[in-house]
């Protein structure tokens, strides 16, 4: 495996792809194995492609894209393709496409709906992960700077919630949803933010902008395999419907 840059060739041996605990997407189960929906997604493909090895690697959000540009790793699992950042990386097809929430208190679920909603109460605190796009997006629905606190990962951003530090904590739906199912949270909800104030977005397998090798490569297999029977039982097996499998076709 090359190291240096962001570069691979088809003549290297494994992969490294960065990961973010975030169930249902990428964590650890009991047995201490990463897994995941991503991080299975990723395992097929690199067998595809007949690599020899693939190491996942633990990582902050804040350092995916900076990992990839310094040939820490060569890939990493699931990520908004937004305008900024393809001028970093590039990315492979939609892998998914999901809707924003909030996770909240539960006494607070019935009166927190959303982005606009939190924007006119204004003493409310959002929680958000540093350069998420849920920080622009609460920007842009009106939500003040002084409302948001920046996080460096979801634990801490979630715990915010739990001990009153903020109000609500902007992400997926799904990752919200994942740590209530693998958390004791009984005190937290999840508020699904309307289609009207964000429409599901598209995530993808990201690369460095030098790696076409490996990202067309990678295009070739998911191709052929999102949207099949197979792939379809992956996504069902982390809870994930026929209906948001239809999204990225």
């Amino acid at each position: 495996m090359r190291r240096g840059g962001d570069h691979w060739s088809s003549g290297d041996c494994g992969v490294r792809v960065a990961y973010l605990i975030e169930p249902p997407f990428n964590y650890v189960n009991d047995a201490g194995a990463v897994t995941g929906c991503e991080v299975e997604l990723a395992r097929y493909v690199v067998d595809q492609l007949g690599i020899g090895d693939v190491e996942f690697v633990e990582t902050e959000f804040a350092q995916l894209l900076p990992g990839l540009a310094q040939g820490d790793w060569q890939m990493t699992t699931g990520l908004f393709a937004s305008p900024k950042r393809q001028r970093v990386a590039s990315f492979s097809r939609p892998i998914w496409a999901l809707p924003d929430g909030l996770l909240v208190r539960a006494e607070d679920a019935q009166r927190l709906a959303g982005y606009r909603n939190l924007a006119v109460t204004g003493d409310l605190k959002l929680a958000v992960i540093r350069d998420q796009v849920q920080h622009v997006t609460a920007l842009e629905l009106g939500v003040m700077p002084s409302q948001i606190r920046v996080f460096e990962t979801y634990v801490d951003a979630a715990r915010a919630v739990q001990d009153r530090t903020v109000s609500a904590f902007a992400s997926v739906t799904r990752a919200h949803e994942g740590f209530l199912r693998t958390n004791n949270a009984a005190d937290l909800a999840v508020v699904n933010v309307p289609f009207k104030e964000r429409a599901p977005a598209f995530g993808c397998f990201a690369f460095g902008l030098s790696a076409n090798d490996l990202r067309n490569r990678v295009d070739q297999v998911l191709n052929t395999f999102i949207g099949g029977a197979k792939h379809r039982r992956l996504m069902t097996a982390f809870g994930f419907a026929d209906s948001e499998v239809d999204r990225i076709l």
